[in-house]
């Protein structure tokens, strides 16, 4: 019956309330002569007229007070309120015109107590159709999901006026450490203390907690999930505020933790000079612009209001999906930035020079690579000639059209590399320090960020274990002993920007990524937090599985970020400026004309063979198979 209701016409809906709200206008008529006259009421003379104005007067009103406009699966107390103003208002004009009138017949108290009896009514219905319509409980049955929110401030209490519109979860309570609201009520749900909760879990049949708390530090944060770890719930964080604005929230819109919230790191605000530096009012071209990293440059150069924004990305579906983003963006925000999507491959470099000369970018950020360690490694001679001749190729052009600033964005695994991917990133830098050191005045200035894993990017281990953790398990840890460094996209790209806005040339920046992450703790935290249990040898009852699977070829069991040991620090306290060694240009162009004939021949061993002499501790194996497109 309610979906038969919820597919009628808008029209329709409201001709059907429009139609209620007479019949209850003619009720309470009737209940008021009743009440007042105290026998049931038959009426006469001119009694009449009181039964025909009454829905004459009263729904004009409510039309005008937009009564009729309302959702009322989702009716709250806005709409409440709005009923209230607009019977007060009609209450107002009934007793008005009863006292002028006169009627004989009529009480004048009929002006107070129709209108009263009628708000009951209408109030009544409009509850009755947000329990019926949107498929709630109004008695309180017991829900599949019994939540604590953990947070009793402004955000805890929308949240959970959010919550009353499914039938998917219950509130039992909230949690807060403010002795002040320690014990009281929040709409009718007890405020309780956050120690305890072992007990209060069990004694209430929590399964998920929520937090609340969009203002608290990482820090803070990473200390209340910590204590939260041992007990058998699902940790979930707010979702965005529109989702709870549309009333329609569910268990699935709560978020899973993020890896940010374990890690506790929180972000330094951002030197705004830096930021604008090389972006407001410029023309500014980033590379790889549909991809993870290069999409978040994107977003936040938006911000600064550059003249020109050139995404260039080879994948169709990346580059349309990024452009309709930043277009919305602009709508939002009322920006006038002109954004230009151009289809183009930075292998191909006459399609560069070509966009440099039409286009004239005053600063280039180049993310475009290849970076999956393992799938790198099975197509060197593709991965090579991407990440290399790619960064070269758009170097030269930048140069060739007077660029002003050019900023790679490069990786720790470049450091000391045991991979393909890392040594041919490492070779990416040592092109633009070598093009660096040959600078004429008032050329384009070459710079590199160089940073580790970023949450969220292609190949990130956190969504596998998310995915994993949906199918059941197993968690897939490469080694016992592996560890990474993190960092999110939007704190990773904002200190690109301000890095590459330092640059005087030839810079090697490195971000500080905070303490390494061992990936089993993170695995183990991860299905903790999800109220599920590890199944291991000491548990054979658990949950979720944790397998081992062997380092994958080129992987490193720890990453490093510096080649040398003396970072130079700057004005940022989270960027860094390493000290390396790099070859001359002369030295380096012999070599990059051999790796671009065995690239071009597939030929890998030769390919390995320049990445040893040239990339300061690659060790390259021989002899794999490989698969070339060239």
């Amino acid at each position: 019956m309610q979906r038969t209701v919820l597919a009628w016409s808008r029209s329709a809906k409201r001709l059907f309330v429009v139609a209620l709200d007479v019949c209850l206008s003619l009720v309470s008529t009737w209940l008021a002569y009743s009440l007042r006259l105290e026998e049931l009421n038959w009426p006469v003379d001119a009694q009449w007229w009181v039964y025909g104005l009454t829905p004459l007067l009263s729904i004009p009103i409510f039309v005008r007070f937009g009564l009729y406009r309302a959702i009322f699966r989702y009716t709250g107390q806005a709409a409440l309120l709005a009923t209230a103003k607009a019977t007060v208002v009609y209450g107002a004009m009934l007793s008005a015109l009863l006292l002028w009138a006169q009627w004989t017949g009529v009480p004048r108290s009929l002006g107070v107590l129709q209108p009263l009896i009628f708000f009951l009514l209408v109030g009544a219905s409009r509850a009755f159709a947000r329990f019926w319509l949107a498929g709630l409980n109004p008695l309180g049955a017991r829900s599949r999901g019994r939540f604590l929110i953990f947070g009793a401030g402004t955000a805890g209490v929308q949240t959970a006026s959010a919550m009353a519109m499914s039938s998917q979860f219950r509130l039992v309570g909230f949690v807060d450490d403010d002795p002040a609201k320690v014990g009281r009520s929040i709409n009718g749900v007890t405020v309780f203390a956050s120690d305890g909760l072992q007990v209060l879990v069990v004694k209430l049949g929590v399964t998920d907690i929520l937090l609340a708390l969009p203002s608290a530090s990482r820090g803070r944060r990473k200390d209340i999930i910590e204590s939260l770890r041992s007990l058998p719930v699902h940790i979930r964080t707010l979702p965005d505020w529109a989702d709870l604005a549309s009333g329609r929230v569910t268990v699935s819109d709560f978020k899973d933790l993020d890896i940010e919230d374990l890690l506790g790191r929180d972000p330094v605000p951002p030197n705004t000079d830096l930021l604008a530096r090389n972006l407001t009012d410029k023309v500014v071209l980033v590379t790889g612009a549909g991809g993870s990293i290069g999409s978040e440059l994107c977003r936040q150069i938006l911000a600064q209001s550059p003249r020109q924004l050139l995404l260039l990305d080879h994948s169709e579906i990346n580059l349309y999906s990024i452009h309709q983003e930043l277009h919305g963006l602009c709508s939002t925000d009322g920006r006038s930035v002109e954004l230009v999507p151009l289809l183009g491959s930075v292998s191909n470099l006459g399609r560069l020079q070509d966009l440099c000369r039409l286009y004239r970018p005053y600063t280039v950020y180049h993310a475009a690579a290849y970076k999956h360690v393992p799938i790198v490694e099975s197509n060197a001679a593709v991965g090579v000639d991407n990440n290399v001749f790619g960064t070269l190729n758009m170097a030269q052009a930048a140069r060739d059209s007077g660029v002003a600033s050019f900023v790679l964005v490069s990786t720790d695994k470049a450091v000391r590399p045991t991979n393909v991917m890392g040594a041919s990133k490492r070779m990416a830098e040592l092109v633009l320090q070598a093009l660096a050191a040959e600078k004429p005045e008032g050329g384009t200035c070459f710079s590199m960020v160089r940073f580790g894993n970023v949450l969220g990017s292609s190949g990130s281990v956190v969504p596998l274990f998310r995915r994993q953790l949906a199918a059941g398990g197993p968690l897939t840890v490469t080694h016992v002993d592996v560890t990474r460094y993190f960092m999110t996209i939007p704190e990773a790209a904002q200190l690109v920007l301000q890095a590459g806005a330092m640059a005087n040339g030839g810079e090697v920046f490195v971000l500080d990524m905070g303490e390494p992450v061992k990936i089993l703790d993170l695995a183990h935290r991860m299905v903790e937090l999800s109220g599920l249990t590890v199944r291991d040898q000491a548990h054979a009852d658990g949950d979720i599985a944790i397998t081992f699977t062997g380092l994958r070829p080129g992987e490193k069991l720890y990453e490093e970020l510096l080649i040398g040991d003396d970072p130079t620090p700057t004005v940022h306290a989270r960027i860094m400026k390493a000290h390396e060694h790099f070859l001359q240009w002369p030295q380096l162009e012999s070599q990059l004309e051999t790796l671009r004939h065995a690239t071009q021949a597939g030929d890998v061993d030769q390919i390995k063979t320049v990445l040893r002499h040239c990339v300061q501790g690659y060790v390259g194996e021989t002899g794999l198979v490989v698969q070339s497109d060239l």
